[in-house]
């Protein structure tokens, strides 16, 4: 049977978004036909079944042809012999950097090798992503070194630069009390601690409030957290090793809590006093919050320590709060009121370094803080 086609010669590369995404999808040329048969493609366009099988091998050629650009997005605007539009180009960059969520935290805080490769398989049944489109994602290049000129549409997706943060720091993801935590929740952290305590952080091009990883001379040699930040992190730790300050700082005033209780923190279960503000009834011991808020901060000079990173917010922080039924509305009260007490502390000299530690603790906290 033949067909009668009309042929127009141009020379801008044509991209059809749906066959784009079965070819991200990791789809082959007769899997996607097939879906575009189902798709109702035929009567819509009024063509053949050996034109559509033609017009999808034309493009997956195109895609196999572009991907090696991609790999490297400022080479797409280099390059002269694809004239793809920018707009175009912006499209094709993000929807390749673009990861399934339920495959990303998978793989989030996972040094990718051969070895992370043969797991693809057993992620790929867990998650329903196709097994080609898992080895596409988890074989992505880095294309946000410093000195990239990163500049629209060479924008990577707003999560990208928290998928590459969790696999330059190595953070723990993987353990059975961090399950309920969602990539979506991993990554707002990833910003506010690329916002909050990478000064090197670059700022994304593309949306001035999306920090990027930072450049290497402000960062670790294997992560991205800024060495000279964590080691004054440690002058934090005079706020529960200093007697008369952790006293100070513990029994705030405040109208948080009614006496007798000692200040908004408390001391243990209240023997009277009332109820203002919706706080809980029983709030956990204020050494143990004290402690555990400053110490996390004071122990991420140590590898191992940075990987737990999480797993202690959630086990000395969170699981407390939550057993003793606070409101995210408590916690967020709690955790303003703590972070402001040292400003009445007239032998505290590091108020600054304070309040941008725990600018980001405070909002990762509040963040991974639901069921």
């Amino acid at each position: 049977m033949s067909s009668d086609l009309d042929v127009f010669v141009g020379n801008t590369t044509l991209i059809d978004e749906e066959v784009y995404r079965l070819w991200l999808d990791g789809h082959s040329v007769a899997e996607a036909v097939a879906r575009r048969l189902r798709g109702g493609v035929l009567e819509r366009e009024g063509t053949s079944v050996a034109v559509l099988q033609s017009d999808t091998r034309d493009h997956y050629r195109t895609f196999q042809m572009l991907e090696r650009l991609l790999h490297a997005p400022p080479r797409l605007l280099q390059q002269l012999l694809f004239q793809i539009p920018p707009e175009r180009q912006a499209l094709l960059v993000q929807r390749y950097y673009a990861f399934d969520e339920a495959l990303a935290r998978e793989l989030l805080g996972k040094k990718l090798s051969k070895g992370t490769k043969k797991e693809l398989d057993e992620i790929s049944a867990r998650t329903g992503v196709g097994i080609r489109s898992c080895r596409r994602q988890g074989g992505l290049g880095v294309p946000l070194e410093a000195g990239d000129p990163l500049t629209p549409p060479f924008c990577p997706p707003r999560d990208y630069a928290a998928i590459v943060f969790f696999a330059n720091s190595r953070f723990e993801t993987g353990k059975r009390r961090l399950q309920f935590l969602s990539f979506g929740d991993f990554a707002a952290c990833a910003q506010s601690m690329m916002g909050h305590w990478s000064q090197g952080a670059l700022v994304s091009p593309c949306d001035p409030g999306v920090p990027l990883p930072p450049a290497p001379e402000a960062a670790e040699p294997d992560g991205d957290l800024p060495k000279s930040f964590l080691q004054d992190l440690k002058e934090l730790k005079v706020l529960v090793t200093d007697k008369d300050l952790l006293d100070q700082h513990k029994s705030p005033p405040t109208t948080y809590w009614v006496s007798p209780w000692e200040g908004f923190l408390g001391l243990g279960h209240p023997g009277g006093g009332s109820r203002v503000r919706g706080g809980p009834q029983r709030p956990p011991s204020p050494q143990a919050l004290s402690r555990a808020l400053v110490n996390v901060g004071g122990k991420l000079t140590h590898a191992r320590d940075v990987r737990d990173f999480f797993v202690d917010l959630v086990e000395k922080v969170i699981e407390p709060c939550r057993s003793d039924k606070w409101s995210p509305g408590d916690l967020r009260l709690f955790l303003t009121q703590y972070t402001a007490a040292p400003r009445n502390l007239p032998g505290f000299r590091h108020q600054a370094l304070w309040e941008r530690y725990m600018a980001a603790i405070t909002a990762c906290l509040l963040r991974m803080y639901h069921d």
